[in-house]
């Protein structure tokens, strides 16, 4: 069976003053119900190869890229930005490092954002989603009007709500408590198993995410 996830040889170069940086990912494959953990010291390209991985960056070589069976390298040569769009859109879900909810929005407008811009409709699973969670009580808030915490973990309801086959989250932990870290790191695996997505994370706890069941990749500096 294809990976949902395959990325082989992808790399992006930046460079700022006198400085040249190259992020390459040598080999990736997530199956359903894998659960990644990319551990690494910051600066070290976790967050940029998120945005490759999640089709925001163009890469600037890749022997392989495809996701969710769209080979995203053909569409990046073709320059289908609206193809790579709707893959973006139906095939990804994504955590930031911050929340970024809308201010504007509700909990629940943001929670239920994917859905509306796929043109679904299912809120009893945004329900079930905020319940499991623990943030039931906050849904008719503004992202304002709760904690820290409480935003993250809507963030990652966001990221699931429209049950999409690859997760992907930059540091879901870094702004909550560690026992709040802890239980959404189970969360999301237990999530991956039941639904069968494929999870990549970016943390530096290695600890923590190893004890939380995610197979560790690391990212190193040459």
């Amino acid at each position: 069976m294809a990976p949902l996830l395959a990325a082989r040889g992808v790399s992006r170069t930046f460079t700022s003053g006198n400085s040249r940086f190259t992020l390459v990912i040598e080999d990736l494959a997530l199956s359903a119900g894998d659960c990644v953990a990319v551990v690494g010291p910051s600066g070290c390209g976790k967050s940029t190869m998120l945005g490759l991985l999640a089709l925001a960056l163009r890469p600037d070589t890749a022997t392989e890229l495809s996701v969710a069976g769209n080979d995203a390298k053909g569409l990046w040569q073709e320059r289908r930005e609206d193809s790579l769009a709707a893959v973006r859109a139906r095939s990804i879900g994504f955590v930031p490092q911050t929340a970024a909810l809308l201010p504007f929005l509700s909990v629940r407008g943001n929670i239920g954002l994917p859905q509306a811009i796929l043109g679904l409709s299912d809120p009893a699973f945004i329900d079930g989603l905020a319940a499991w969670l623990g943030i039931a009580e906050v849904m008719a808030r503004r992202p304002n009007q709760v904690s820290v915490g409480q935003r993250q973990r809507a963030a990652v309801a966001r990221a699931l709500a429209h049950r999409p086959p690859i997760v992907l989250a930059d540091e879901p932990t870094a702004s909550v408590h560690p026992t709040q870290a802890d239980e959404i790191l189970r969360r999301l695996i237990v999530f991956a198993r039941e639904q069968g997505t494929g999870i990549v994370i970016t943390t530096h706890d290695l600890a923590r995410a190893e004890a939380a069941g995610f197979r560790i990749a690391p990212c190193r500096t040459d």
